[in-house]
């Protein structure tokens, strides 16, 4: 476990990543609950339109910073409008749901909000570039979000008081923003790579809201930056298991020995032929053999997950997927070896 937080979870524990197919809030959170009943979360619904995304959400939780849709995407408002209220609107049917749903729930849940830095690549400022080329404005969306963010986990505490609350920030943006790598408007020139201390910075103040609670980061991106994460305080990183390179492996194990929970997305995130629950995990086994990993700690460094959100599978799938996900976290911790 990360020096900054308290690991909430079992052993042999599986969960999702945010993202649901369809627009039934109720439906979505009865699935969630149902399928990952140990480690449920906060689904998100991106085919109900803007402020249904994880971008709009998102900017519907920061305070004092608001955002419309243009035809490049969301982009810095002046003051509340449509979308904005669009977003409150549906993030609190995706509450009230998910309220219904866990009545007397004790255990964790898992809510998911966009990073400082991916909400930085996504929210366009006044003149249409995204607020990552101004530092300024990196700086007063991180600061909005984090107030924002004490709000809604007082909110999510609330509705769910046996809830150990978990949070888990979305960065797919992480490493592009890194290595320098994302476009201007233009599409001509790329953004400057952003300091890793100035990064890690952000992302540091970012866990310090939840008070000691568990922080996961996720991206489904290649080059994860395990170190810089570790670094910053985060009890899990969760990534698609199959974009591992040989040179990450090194710094998996040290993330591994230094108590960090891997959440191994192992199950596709789009309608595909499952495997059997061990065939799933013998990726997880073998690295843990080649990195000289005790077996018997496996199920409780792991997590597992499906690769992404679920947004683009079939609602069949999707019930199926995680169902998955929790059989092969089973099978983990039945036969480690």
């Amino acid at each position: 476990m990360s020096e900054n937080s308290t690991q909430k979870w079992a052993a042999g524990a599986a969960t999702g990543i945010g993202s649901m197919p369809g627009g039934d809030a109720r439906e979505a959170a009865k699935t969630v609950t149902g399928s990952v009943e140990a480690f449920p979360y906060l689904p998100e619904l991106p085919a109900r339109g803007p402020g249904a995304d994880m971008i709009g959400r998102t900017l519907g939780m920061l305070v004092e910073v608001y955002g419309h849709v243009e035809p490049s995407g969301w982009r810095i408002s002046d003051r509340p409008g449509r979308d904005t209220r669009r977003a409150h609107s549906w993030l609190g049917e995706d509450l009230d749901a998910l309220e219904e749903f866990t009545q007397g729930y004790q255990g964790p849940l898992k809510v998911s909000v966009v990073g400082p830095w991916t909400l930085a690549t996504a929210l366009e400022t006044r003149n249409g570039e995204a607020a990552l080329g101004d530092p300024g404005a990196c700086r007063d969306l991180a600061a909005s979000l984090a107030e924002g963010l004490r709000g809604h986990l007082a909110d999510v505490q609330r509705r769910v008081p046996g809830a150990q609350v978990v949070l888990q920030l979305d960065e797919p943006s992480l490493t592009a923003v890194l290595q320098g790598r994302v476009k201007t408007a233009s599409g001509y020139r790329t953004h400057r790579a952003v300091d890793r201390v100035v990064v890690e910075g952000a992302l540091r103040d970012l866990v310090a809201v939840a008070e000691g609670g568990p922080v996961v980061v996720h991206s489904c991106a290649p080059e994860v930056p395990f170190g810089l994460l570790r670094r910053a305080g985060v009890t899990g990183i969760s990534f698609d298991f199959s974009l591992l390179t040989e040179r990450e492996e090194e710094v998996i194990g040290e993330a591994v020995e230094g108590g960090t929970t891997l959440f191994a997305g192992v199950v596709p995130g789009v309608d595909s032929r499952l495997s059997d629950p061990a065939g799933s995990v013998m990726g997880v086994r073998t690295l843990w053999r080649r990195l000289g990993l005790t077996p018997g700690t496996l199920s409780e460094s792991v997590v597992l997950t499906p690769t992404c959100g679920l947004a683009g599978a079939s609602p069949a799938y999707a019930r199926e997927a995680l169902a998955h996900c929790v059989r092969a976290a089973r099978s983990l911790a039945d036969n480690p070896e």
